[in-house]
């Protein structure tokens, strides 16, 4: 491929990209770039790009938190800001770390990135968010609802319990950018009526699967901070909420006492 061809490709991908509405057209044509092997297959990426498909899902990978995870099309792409997350379960030094609803497995790879001896379980509903997260070498994968396809010998283990489950509340679905509410499964979005639905699920059977001292760690946005909190203490734990501004990020804590 001559470097004239080429720069005509880029040239005619931003161009294609920006009509598309893509902000950072030229940063995400570099990207692109580097997953295709000649003009045509950048011809095919930049079309996928430019109907709305995620960055990552195109490129079939995505960067996140100090790791590079595979992404399958479908698959929720991991945001930036859960890396408030990864932080806090590092953090606490897990043993055995539960990484649930963990789509790509994507925040336990990041822990274990951070903690390498630590034993992590992954699970979710999604077949495909679990053939990926194989595919990224997670050992212990499980498909199911929740807790349900866990191995019983997990009761009272886990050290961290990562959950960032889906807390978009139903009604807002239909304002999520079209990257999401299009190309992501609706069950790694949809929190139900006040976002919280699965959350309270997840907190009313954390006390079985977390050991003592063991800590519950979920996203929440601001609104969602009292309910969530009220719904930990009818599990009988702790909870507080942990924001960092430069991520944009809440996370709420819980801790089993």
């Amino acid at each position: 491929m001559s470097v004239t061809t080429s720069e005509n490709a880029l040239a005619t991908a931003i161009v294609r990209l920006r009509a598309a509405g893509c902000v950072f057209a030229e940063e995400e044509v570099a990207v692109l770039r580097d997953a295709a092997s000649d003009d045509a297959t950048l011809g095919v990426l930049v079309d996928r790009r430019a109907r709305g498909e995620p960055l990552e899902q195109v490129v079939g990978h995505a960067d996140f938190a100090g790791i590079r995870v595979r992404l399958r099309p479908g698959v929720f792409v991991p945001r930036v800001r859960s890396r408030l997350l990864v932080e806090l379960a590092a953090a606490h030094h897990p043993g055995v770390l539960l990484d649930l609803c963990c789509g790509s497995g994507a925040l336990g790879l990041a822990v274990r990135h951070r903690r390498p001896h630590v034993e992590l379980h992954a699970a979710d509903l999604d077949p495909t968010a679990t053939a990926c997260a194989r595919d990224n070498g997670v050992p212990r994968v499980y498909q199911g609802d929740l807790f349900a396809p866990l191995p019983p010998a997990l009761h009272h283990r886990v050290d961290v319990l990562l959950a960032n489950v889906p807390y978009v509340a139903t009604a807002h679905l239909p304002f999520l950018p079209s990257e999401a509410r299009d190309h992501e499964p609706r069950t790694a979005l949809d929190g139900g009526r006040d976002g919280l639905d699965i959350f309270r699920r997840v907190a009313g059977s954390a006390p079985i699967w977390l050991a003592d001292g063991g800590v519950l760690l979920s996203e929440v946005t601001e609104a969602q901070e009292r309910p969530a909190i009220e719904a930990l203490r009818k599990s009988g734990l702790d909870g507080e909420v942990i924001w960092d501004e430069d991520l944009d990020a809440r996370v709420i804590r819980a801790r089993k006492v």
